[in-house]
Formats: structure tokens, sequence, C-alpha cells
């Protein structure tokens, strides 16, 4: 949706169609539940967790889908599992007319949260 961008996340969320704000809403419980020291913001006009620093996951709703971001290699680690949905690099479109894949979604974000915790390896 289009729109002045959202300060927060409840702002972004009810912009939104009743039935959107329900997903979007169980995709940020997801979230919270698996990153409760996540950082929650809005950037790039979307809600946008952070953990240690770095980004972690993205969500963001649309006319017809939901855009997932967990980065490319949380999309890597999942290639499989989401051969089923249009993908970017590093996204994924859940149709809004289907069921959420909830546990997949779930998943990501804990794999996600596993990677964010990691020392990154100095460059040379």
């Amino acid at each position: 949706m289009k729109g002045p961008i959202a300060q927060n996340v409840d702002d972004y969320i009810v912009q939104f169609p009743e039935e959107t704000q329900i997903l979007l809403k169980k995709i940020r419980s997801i979230i919270k539940k698996e990153a409760p020291e996540a950082k929650e913001s809005i950037n790039y006009g979307i809600p946008a967790y952070k953990l240690n620093g770095r980004p972690l996951v993205y969500f963001g709703g649309y006319k017809t889908h939901i855009g997932f971001y967990a980065t490319p290699s949380g999309h890597a680690k999942f290639k499989k599992e989401l051969s089923t949905f249009k993908q970017g690099k590093g996204s994924v479109q859940f149709p809004l007319k289907k069921d959420l894949p909830l546990s997949l979604i779930s998943k990501m974000v804990a794999f996600r949260v596993r990677e964010n915790g990691q020392v990154p390896t100095p460059k040379k």
C-alpha cells in the first residue's frame, strides 16, 4: 500500500485491510517470539528487525501478497521449502489468498537469530 510512511509497526499494520492486518500481526508475533531481543523499527518503509546491531528480517504488506525478507542467506537455507512461492534474492512473496506458512516463517526467523548471534569472520 502507498501512503505516508508509518512511524512505527503498529501504524504500519493499521494501514491495511483487516484480513491483511491479521496476517501481518501473525508474522510480527512470530518474530517477537523467536527474537525477543530484536529491535523493531520501520526501515525502507516496512517493519524491520535488527539483532546484535545487524539486520534480522523484514516484512511488508502489499495488495496481493505479504513480502518476507530474511536476507539472502535466510532464503538460501530454506530454498526447497520456499520453492512454491515467488522469490527474489533475499525475498519471498506469500499470496494473501493462501495460508501463511507460519511454521516455515518461524524456522526462518530462528535460523536468522542463530546466524546473527555468530561473531562475523574478520575480513582479510
